[in-house]
């Protein structure tokens, strides 16, 4: 019987990848490997590689000697009046499992492969443009504007911001004149600030100064007049800057809860 063999080596990503192709072709069951079937078809596809004069790497040398193995260990006869009782175990061990193994991790890893290199071809159909300055058109739209909760997470935030900011702004050589400042000193004259300009202010001018102990008053006495409810916190949407007013319901109890 001739046989038309159509065989090219970098068409197999190794043996396992070879057994796998014969396991789906010959319908074979993963977990009961029929080992003299798919040895005779392996052997077959090596011994035709080895017509067309293909070089085959070691490592299918190597797989078609382990199905020799385990295919001769399987038709050795068994004679049971020369078995020992600690024999028994290890002829339990079905020599084909750590085959089955083997190509059912292959099998796991080329399948995902296979789905990832499709997600990849999806993604590459997809196209993408930077984002765009929208803010021109932000007049145009009557949307009522409501303040956001804004949390410490937010104003650590902002807090960061105005550290590399003022990093920035830092003169090369500068002389500072050490002097502490009360937390509650600080927060008198956030609240008098506030209510002398009757407007809200922007989170940043109330940082005049590069001075990191000034900064880390500052901020704690803001944390405080959150807390106490004697400010309020307002940030338009997410990300843009915070604007600190006033609160004017606690306006004439301020100095009392202070």
């Amino acid at each position: 019987m001739n046989v038309q063999y159509n065989v090219k080596i970098d068409a197999f990503e190794g043996p396992l990848d070879l057994l796998l192709h014969l396991i789906n072709r010959y319908e074979i069951d993963i977990y009961n490997i029929p080992v003299s079937e798919i040895t005779d078809q392996y052997m077959e596809y090596i011994h035709a590689m080895q017509e067309l004069q293909l070089d085959i790497a070691s490592e299918y040398l190597v797989m078609a000697a382990t199905l020799l193995a385990i295919k001769s260990k399987m038709l050795l006869p068994k004679h049971e009046e020369e078995l020992l009782d600690e024999e028994i175990s290890d002829l339990a061990e079905d020599p084909r499992e750590e085959l089955m193994h083997r190509l059912l991790e292959y099998k796991k890893y080329k399948e995902a492969a296979h789905e990832l290199k499709k997600r990849e071809e999806d993604r590459s159909l997809l196209f993408t443009k930077p984002p765009s300055d929208m803010s021109a058109y932000a007049s145009e739209l009557e949307i009522e504007k409501r303040p956001l909760d804004v949390t410490v997470y937010d104003m650590l935030g902002a807090l960061s911001k105005l550290l590399r900011r003022k990093k920035l702004q830092k003169p090369l050589h500068t002389k500072v004149a050490r002097q502490e400042i009360p937390i509650e000193r600080r927060m008198e004259e956030i609240l008098e600030e506030l209510q002398k300009t009757k407007t809200r202010k922007s989170f940043f001018d109330l940082f005049p100064y590069y001075d990191r102990e000034h900064i880390v008053v500052t901020f704690l006495a803001i944390l405080e007049l959150m807390k106490k409810d004697l400010i309020i916190i307002e940030q338009e949407r997410n990300f843009a800057d915070i604007f600190i007013a006033s609160n004017e319901r606690m306006k004439h109890h301020g100095n009392e809860r202070l």
